[in-house]
């Protein structure tokens, strides 16, 4: 697989889904940079939260993607390239790939995408507990400009990822080395276990069985 693709909506916690496996030695990690973390103590404790690139409407990277389907294949893979430089799968996440779940399926068969979930008023709370537009990366000003607006935005992401679930009869995993070991990649290092069922976070999965 060249990308594994994930899709959640704002405040859902995907951000730790993707930290928990991001250093598993199968990822390529050049997206990583200090400008793209952000740090929060939502937890009670000052963690790095965000790592590497996120892709979204006026954000730096899928900065187009108020068209995303609209755009051709190269023109697309492109822009998931753009803040990488090395070897291994690359991580790409977008919150309004929720929205765009088949198209994924359909145009990368061969690319897995997790998709996270909690629920509605739960992800705006969260969002907001972690810094909501005072967070420093990614900058969620452009697209989704206001509370009112970003409460919209997270009910109809998660209802598109819901029914996508629902109509994949998708299974939760149970925690990070499960994910890992359907992906087939190596684990990250033993600090960055998480289980979903105690960090209050539904994590699905799909990908074509070879």
């Amino acid at each position: 697989m060249k990308y594994l693709f994930v899709a959640g909506a704002p405040g859902s916690k995907w951000s730790s889904v993707v930290k928990n496996i991001y250093w598993s030695p199968d990822f390529d990690q050049t997206d990583y940079s200090d400008e793209r973390t952000y740090y929060h103590d939502a937890t009670g404790e000052m963690l790095l939260m965000h790592i590497g690139a996120y892709f979204d409407p006026d954000m730096e990277f899928g900065s187009s993607w108020r068209n995303f389907t609209q755009q051709s294949k190269q023109d697309l893979e492109a822009e998931f390239d753009g803040p990488f430089s090395g070897n291994g799968i690359r991580i790409i996440k977008s919150h309004i790939f929720c929205h765009h779940l088949d198209f994924l399926h359909h145009t990368w068969p061969e690319c897995p995408i997790i998709l996270v979930e909690r629920p509605d008023d739960a992800c705006l709370g969260w969002w907001v507990r972690c810094g909501e537009f005072g967070i420093t990366y990614p900058d969620y000003s452009g697209y989704y400009k206001n509370l009112q607006q970003m409460s919209k935005i997270i009910d109809n992401q998660n209802r598109d990822l819901r029914n996508y679930v629902s109509r994949c009869n998708l299974k939760p995993m149970v925690d990070n080395i499960e994910l890992c070991d359907t992906l087939g990649i190596d684990y990250p290092p033993i600090e960055y276990r998480q289980n979903y069922i105690n960090t209050d976070v539904n994590v699905y999965l799909n990908q074509n069985v070879a």
